[in-house]
């Protein structure tokens, strides 16, 4: 039903408003390119009363970060019975929470990093487990926030209780998984192709390498054994379908295969509000699956709903 009237979100007032800005004005140019009749909202404080008027057939949600993609905005869907992309308030919340998130994959018998959540004045002057480790908020996206704590550093990084820190006071910290980047959408009960992920000059796939063109390469299909991918396709959708997730997600995961083949393949977080940029993943490895641009956002408009 190509004539649905199609409410593309974006902006928001979150720290990663200029990527939503960039992913929603893609998409709802390509949504115009497949029929829809689309109408662009940079989302305020009074979206609400901005869609109530609209009624829109479907919001696409291309909002990142807290309140886009915590549970709340989706709340706001339900409570205006406006169906709506990607995953629903509960699995919204549990996947922007990283602690949580990581609690139930482990549950569904998916690998994870060994970590805490602490809070980031009591990391100040102790490091909080041997490095190498990772700090990263527990509720931020787009690598935000992230400190790689290297192997012999003498003491715990200080800008994690700096008074400039602005990304909550609960920290996640996580053993640090040496080895290959990789990288998995799924699509609707269905694990899509793996890349790994290669920063270019940059020390992980921190936010300039996701955003900013020939900040990394990209390698679809990855180029691991047969095994391991069909293993990350595997863990990909058990995480995706334990903590519920609908319409389209990203797992991100870390390969070490420095001793052998098989390595330790580790379960990092899930992704509800992948990027739809230019240089963003899932359209790059649906698009190795077969689905043009157009193809993945029809089929997205198509699968949204409310009580999701």
């Amino acid at each position: 039903m190509k004539d649905k009237h199609v409410a593309v979100l974006m902006g928001g007032f979150s720290s990663e408003r200029p990527v939503s800005l960039s992913s929603g004005a893609a998409c709802a140019d390509a949504l115009e390119g497949e029929g829809y009749r689309v109408t662009r909202v940079d989302v305020g404080r009074n979206v609400g009363a901005v869609l109530s008027e609209l009624k829109p057939d479907v919001a696409f949600n291309a909002l990142h970060g807290p309140f886009g993609e915590d549970g709340t905005i989706q709340g706001i869907l339900e409570y205006l019975a406006i169906p709506y992309t990607h995953s629903g308030v509960l699995a919204s919340a549990l996947a922007m929470n990283k602690a949580q998130a990581k609690t139930i994959a482990r549950a569904a018998g998916v690998p994870v990093a060994e970590s805490r959540v602490l809070d980031r004045f009591s990391i100040r002057d102790v490091h909080p487990m041997k490095p190498p480790y990772v700090v990263k908020p527990v509720n931020e996206g787009s690598s935000f926030g992230v400190v790689i704590v290297q192997e012999g550093q003498s003491h715990p990084p200080q800008v994690i209780s700096s008074p400039d820190w602005k990304y909550g006071d609960g920290v996640l910290v996580e053993r640090y998984v040496p080895g290959r980047e990789l990288t998995c959408a799924v699509m609707g009960d269905v694990a899509l192709g793996v890349c790994e992920i290669i920063p270019t000059g940059h020390s992980f796939y921190d936010y300039d390498s996701k955003y900013v063109p020939g900040g990394s390469k990209h390698e679809t299909p990855a180029k691991v054994s047969p095994n391991i991918y069909q293993k990350i396709q595997t863990l990909a959708l058990k995480a995706h379908q334990a903590i519920g997730c609908r319409g389209v997600s990203r797992s991100d995961f870390r390969y070490d295969d420095r001793h052998s083949e098989n390595g330790e393949v580790v379960w990092l977080e899930i992704n509800t509000q992948p990027g739809m940029t230019p240089t963003s993943l899932v359209p790059e490895i649906a698009a190795h699956a077969g689905h043009t641009f157009g193809d993945l956002l029809s089929w997205m408009v198509e699968d949204a709903s409310c009580q999701r």
